[in-house]
């Protein structure tokens, strides 16, 4: 009787079974047309060669997912996935970086590493025009470390190798993972079966093991996680850009090690976040909430204590050096009130706003800080108490941040959308 009411059986309608490779199908479809667009409408030619290739990447997926799953050439909605991963994302990243072609954030990368490994800096004192800025925290001239190394080390290999964005995807993914193989803790005081019913831990989505092997490859998790990386938003990043990243699985990393009660991984995972880009400081605030709630007081305090310490650390020697340096090219330029316009320029509601004049910027940012206060009031009146809903506050405040920022790009949106739906992905993954 208990297992009963612990795994109920499962009634999957048969129609809808039979409807799902066409439902694959038609999601591929869509991807295909989106792709498609970019070799039509943008301006920026990596864009438009990951478009072209994308889009046929896209297209053969969805023909893979209507193929029965048995015999030689099968298909089914896991392999599609794959497929459409190679065609999205591999392909794509491999021609782009051979070729040399990448969005201006590459260059960018390329050079701080090159000055924080001859002057010890990522960031020029003077500036002669908007190219030459570093709009990042210290951390991420890391990446463009390699590129420099190899140059002076394997001349020529430098292109292929040191290719910032091949580095960015492999930290990206390293988090990922982790995130992945990070065990849920069991509540205090709660048996297992009630932690699964009542929605603690690692999220109140999850589904008993039993259930989860009933529902078949289709709502397999793993075969999410591999289409939501071979989406749109996500693979046009690790092709062309990849700077958001090694940020967007930090961030994800955190949240589960804060819903498995580790606070001093959580800390440094967000300590290295934040030494990225100045968008992961939000993140501490959601992480100790859910910590603060599960794990108690001290656990808290000690995830705080690592994640602004070790961002202190990692950032401070360069604050410290040259403070107006840094402060007018991480936060002035973003926020459009450096000495160039922001390449930033998506007609988002804080930009809309910003472009009225001084009145309108204002304007713009007391929305975001009004956002950010209901954010935060959020969290001392219900915090989240699994890693699902942290996930989500953490999104909609990302969300709002960048809607209500004075410069601002659509793109920036797939971080917090890809945060609320890997780590659903992630928490039913731990329950099967």
């Amino acid at each position: 009787m208990t297992d009963t009411l612990l795994h109920p059986p499962l009634r999957l309608d048969r129609r809808a079974r039979q409807r799902r490779p066409w439902w694959w199908c038609a999601g591929w479809a869509g991807c295909a047309g989106w792709a498609g667009l970019f070799p039509l409408l943008s301006p920026l030619g990596p864009h438009r060669a990951w478009g072209a290739l994308a889009a046929a990447g896209y297209l053969l997926a969805a023909a893979v997912a209507l193929l029965p799953r048995g015999g030689r050439w099968a298909g089914g909605p896991g392999r599609a996935a794959r497929v459409a991963l190679g065609g999205a994302v591999l392909l794509p990243l491999a021609v782009l970086v051979v070729a040399g072609a990448g969005q201006s954030e590459v260059a960018v990368l390329v050079r701080a590493g090159d000055l924080l490994l001859t002057h010890g800096s990522p960031y020029l004192d003077a500036p002669a025009g908007p190219g030459e800025v570093t709009p990042y925290l210290p951390g991420m001239a890391l990446f463009g470390l390699p590129h420099a190394l190899l140059r002076r080390t394997l001349p020529g290999a430098e292109r292929a190798l040191g290719d910032p964005r091949l580095w960015c995807a492999a930290a990206f993914l390293a988090a990922l993972w982790g995130t992945w193989r990070t065990r849920s803790a069991r509540p205090r005081g709660q048996a297992r079966g009630r932690a699964l019913r009542t929605g603690r831990g690692w999220g109140r989505w999850t589904l008993p093991g039993r259930l989860s092997e009933r529902t078949g490859a289709e709502t397999n998790a793993g075969t999410g996680a591999v289409a939501l990386l071979a989406s749109p938003p996500v693979a046009l990043a690790l092709a062309a850009s990849g700077v958001d990243l090694p940020l967007t699985g930090l961030l994800c990393l955190a949240l589960a090690l804060g819903a498995a009660r580790r606070p001093t991984g959580a800390g440094l995972a967000l300590a290295a976040a934040g030494a990225l880009k100045w968008t992961a400081w939000p993140a501490v605030a959601v992480v100790v909430a859910l910590l603060a709630v599960t794990a108690g007081r001290r656990a808290a305090l000690r995830c705080a204590g690592f994640a602004v310490g070790g961002t202190a650390l990692l950032v401070g020697p360069w604050l410290l050096r040259a403070p107006g340096v840094p402060a007018g090219q991480v936060f002035a330029f973003p926020l459009g009130r450096g000495a160039w316009p922001t390449p930033a320029a998506s007609p988002l509601p804080g930009r809309l706003l910003a472009d009225l004049g001084p009145a309108g910027w204002g304007a713009a940012v007391g929305l975001l800080l009004l956002g950010g206060a209901a954010v935060a009031l959020s969290l001392l009146l219900r915090p989240p108490r699994c890693a699902v809903a942290a996930a989500d506050r953490l999104a909609a405040g990302l969300a709002l941040a960048f809607l209500l920022a004075p410069a601002g790009r659509f793109g920036y949106l797939a971080l917090p959308l890809f945060l609320s739906v890997f780590v659903r992905l992630a928490a039913r993954h731990r329950a099967d």
